[in-house]
C-alpha cells in the first residue's frame, strides 16, 4: 500500500479584501510552519494569488487557484489560463459543486480543465459529489462513479491529482457527512480510478472530504483509512481553526 501523504486545503472562496488575505496569512503563516507531516495549500481569489505567493515565499505552505478556464490564451474575457497560473501557484481547484451548480460545468467542461491543468504541470483538485436528492434515493455510488469517468476518462496517467469528495448537501450547511460514509464513497472513487487506469495509480492519488468540515469534526474524517484530508470552506477562514485542522490532520496520519 502507497503512503499518502495528508493535505488540507482551505478554499476561501469569494471572500477576502486584499488586507484580509495579507492578515490572515500573517497571522496563520508560523503557526502552519511548525506543523509537520501534512501538506498545506491555501487557495485565494485570483485577485489575492500575488500578494499571497509574496506572502508565502520561503514557507512550505503550497498555492493553489480556485478555479481556471481550459484554453491557454484567447477572447475569453474575464478569465484565467493554466500559463498564467503556473507562474503563481501550484494547485487548481476544478468541478467545484459551485462551479457545477451556478456556473454549468459539465462533466466535459471538468474533463477538459482537469487535462489543461496537467499539461499546464498545475495540479488539479478535482470535486466531485452528490447532491441531496441523489444521496436520499442512494445513487451516490452512481453519480461519484460518473463524474470520475467524465473528469478521467482517457488520461492514462492522472500523474499527482488530487480528488475532493465533497456531498453536495454537506457543503455550508453545518451537516457533515458521517465519516464512515465519507470513507465509503472514497473507496467506490479510488476502485472506479483503478478501472479507469490502474491499481498503482488509484492507490497514490490523495482523496479529501469537503463539506462542513470544522476542528470538532476533522478527527472523524482523518481516523478513516482511505480519507487523505480535507477541502476546508468557511473554517478556513479562521485562523486558529485551520490551525487547528492542520494540527490533528499531521498528528492523525502520522
Amino acid at each position: 500500500m502507497t503512503t499518502r501523504t495528508p493535505m488540507i486545503t482551505g478554499n476561501w472562496k469569494m471572500n477576502t479584501t486584499l488586507a484580509e488575505a495579507s492578515a490572515l496569512v500573517t497571522e496563520m503563516r508560523e503557526r502552519l510552519e511548525r506543523i509537520e507531516g501534512v501538506e498545506k495549500v491555501l487557495c485565494p481569489p485570483f485577485v489575492s494569488l500575488a500578494l499571497v505567493r509574496e506572502l508565502l515565499q520561503g514557507s512550505s505552505i503550497k498555492l493553489g487557484a480556485q478555479n481556471m478556464h481550459f484554453e491557454e490564451k484567447g477572447a475569453y474575457t474575464g478569465e484565467v489560463s493554466p500559463l498564467m497560473l503556473k507562474q503563481l501557484c501550484d494547485f487548481v481547484i476544478v468541478g467545484h459543486s459551485e462551479r457545477r451548480e451556478h456556473f454549468k460545468e459539465t462533466d466535459e467542461i471538468v474533463h477538459k480543465k482537469v487535462k489543461a491543468a496537467l499539461a499546464a504541470r498545475l495540479t488539479p483538485i478535482l470535486c466531485l459529489g452528490d447532491r441531496l436528492e441523489e444521496h436520499e434515493a442512494g445513487k451516490t455510488e452512481e453519480v461519484v462513479a460518473k463524474q470520475v469517468r467524465g473528469a478521467l476518462e482517457g488520461i492514462e496517467s492522472p500523474q499527482g491529482l488530487v480528488i475532493a469528495y465533497e456531498p453536495i448537501w454537506a457543503i455550508g450547511t453545518g451537516r457533515a457527512a458521517t465519516g464512515e460514509g465519507a470513507n465509503a464513497t472514497t473507496g467506490i472513487i479510488r476502485e472506479t480510478i483503478a478501472r479507469l487506469c490502474n491499481e498503482g495509480i488509484a492507490q497514490e492519488i490523495r482523496i479529501l472530504y469537503g463539506g462542513s468540515v470544522t476542528a470538532s469534526n476533522i478527527g472523524e474524517f482523518m481516523a478513516q483509512p482511505e480519507i487523505d484530508g480535507a477541502l476546508v470552506g468557511g473554517a478556513s477562514l479562521k485562523a486558529e481553526e485551520f490551525v487547528s485542522i492542520v494540527a490533528q490532520s499531521g498528528a492523525m496520519k502520522r
